[in-house]
């Protein structure tokens, strides 16, 4: 009995000393624990959420702002894209055509090769009155069939519209048909040049 005594006073002893380091153990984890008491909410878990939020907010402001002033960009380029178009189709059937600057070009070459001929300084009757009007109406269509193709080639870096893109094409292949006409007019590959008979006085 002395000996059961003994012990259980022992074991009391050494419970009563451990259970202040328990208690202290117990404290120091529960204020280093981010679970709360209540069952709320964690501080921290509150504060990535406002971050979150106010990361989605200015996202969503830098793409409206963006998404505002995209169309305002695209308008005028769409419609220089356009004008740039219709002026190449223009260009490139004046080139085709003719245009009434060639045929003024024309009609002065003709009027200055008369003079060379009353003056005697021009001795071929058929260059100054058909050849020299004839080349100057070729060269006048040749510049705007490069011209043309100009437009209609920077039109189409810049087009994305179906329609800006079809008729720029039309004004490229205008302007290199045109420029084709012109280059075999000036060359003479269509017809070659009259000449007057060996023998034959002018005027006979």
């Amino acid at each position: 009995m002395g000996t059961t005594t003994g012990t259980t006073t022992t074991d009391k002893r050494a419970d009563d000393e451990t259970a202040p380091e328990a208690d202290a153990a117990r404290e120091t984890a529960g204020g280093t624990s981010t679970e709360p008491e209540d069952g709320g909410p964690a501080e921290g878990s509150g504060d990535l959420q406002e971050t979150a939020d106010d990361t989605q907010d200015d996202t969503q402001d830098d793409t409206g702002d963006d998404t505002g002033d995209a169309p305002e960009t695209a308008r005028p380029t769409g419609v220089a894209a356009g004008a740039g178009a219709v002026v190449a189709a223009g260009l490139g059937l004046a080139s085709v055509t003719g245009t009434w600057l060639g045929t003024l070009m024309s009609e002065r070459q003709k009027l200055v090769g008369q003079i060379g001929l009353q003056s005697g300084k021009v001795t071929d009757p058929i260059a100054a009155a058909y050849g020299t009007p004839w080349h100057a109406t070729a060269l006048v269509n040749g510049v705007f069939a490069v011209l043309a193709m100009i437009v209609a080639a920077v039109t189409l870096t810049q087009a994305r519209t179906t329609w800006v893109r079809a008729v720029a094409w039309g004004g490229l292949v205008l302007g290199v048909l045109g420029l084709f006409i012109a280059a075999g007019m000036y060359l003479d590959l269509f017809a070659s040049m009259p000449a007057i008979p060996k023998g034959a006085a002018p005027g006979a």
